[in-house]
């Protein structure tokens, strides 16, 4: 049986299947398909010729645009066909062809996308990766499996991202760019393959980091990446003189933590 709120708008042309919840003021559009599993939040709106399937929760505000297969099966080789599912947050804009899949029974069965996030035309989001708020992919980004973007990192167009891959905090990540190994908070990548190039100056002035911390950033960066001894060495050497530096700290316990991929650096050669 279909829950559709009162207030929801539904083009005749458009199939909802029985057992999906539609939430007040949600908009679908003429040639749309929402499967049996779905749950699309308070002022959700399909524009047009949107497939939302699989077990998948759409978040409050999340605005969707014509082409967009949101909720498919993972494309794992692994794939069971178990019940696994996608949620995305609020206020989310998902433009024209992007594609976001499930996760898989083997990795916790889940596939989270954050608030507040801007996905543009063709970028993809495979299964079972975590992504946080206020992030954005380009046109034609490819998030592989299992990958994770944390708050406010930026995609450039193009890029390809490998699969268990981590992406800290308010990186940048440059167009075209082949991030094979993870990047740290604040870092700033470009490149086939990725190199390390710096810290994301402009995002960490935009987020209303002072020129004070920047330096002092700046100065924990050099000791990591240009410091005698392995780049996780060197940062557990360093962790004490930055207790008063979140950005450093965030960093260094980036480093620290357990993670399936080495480490992005300046260095090609050294992946920490």
């Amino acid at each position: 049986m279909k829950m559709i709120a009162s207030t929801a708008k539904i083009h005749p042309s458009s199939v909802i299947e029985d057992g999906a919840v539609i939430g007040e003021n949600a908009k679908i559009g003429p040639f749309c398909h929402v499967g049996p599993n779905v749950v699309l939040g308070d002022d959700v709106e399909l524009l047009s010729h949107v497939v939302v399937i699989g077990r998948t929760t759409v978040g409050k505000g999340t605005k969707i645009f014509p082409a967009a297969v949101i909720g498919g099966d993972s494309q794992s080789v692994h794939h069971s066909a178990l019940n696994t599912t996608l949620v995305i947050g609020d206020n989310c804009t998902i433009r024209e062809g992007v594609t976001m899949n499930t996760g898989t029974v083997e990795h916790g069965g889940t596939t989270i996308v954050g608030n507040n996030n801007l996905f543009l035309a063709n970028s993809h989001v495979a299964h079972d990766c975590r992504l946080g708020n206020n992030i954005i992919l380009s046109n034609n980004v490819m998030l592989a499996g299992h990958v994770t973007v944390d708050d406010r990192a930026i995609l450039g167009g193009g890029s390809a991202v490998h699969q268990f891959t981590r992406i800290g905090k308010l990186a940048f990540i440059g167009g075209l760019s082949a991030v094979s190994y993870d990047v740290i908070p604040y870092g700033m990548l470009n490149g086939n393959p990725g190199v390390l190039m710096g810290l994301n100056v402009v995002g960490m002035t935009r987020a209303g980091t002072d020129r004070a911390t920047i330096h002092t950033v700046r100065r924990a960066y050099k000791q990591i990446f240009e410091g005698p001894e392995s780049i996780r060495a060197n940062a557990a050497a360093i962790r004490d003189e930055y207790p008063d530096c979140a950005p450093a700290i965030e960093i260094l316990d980036f480093i620290a933590a357990e993670s399936d991929r080495a480490l992005s650096s300046p260095n090609r050669g050294n992946k920490g």
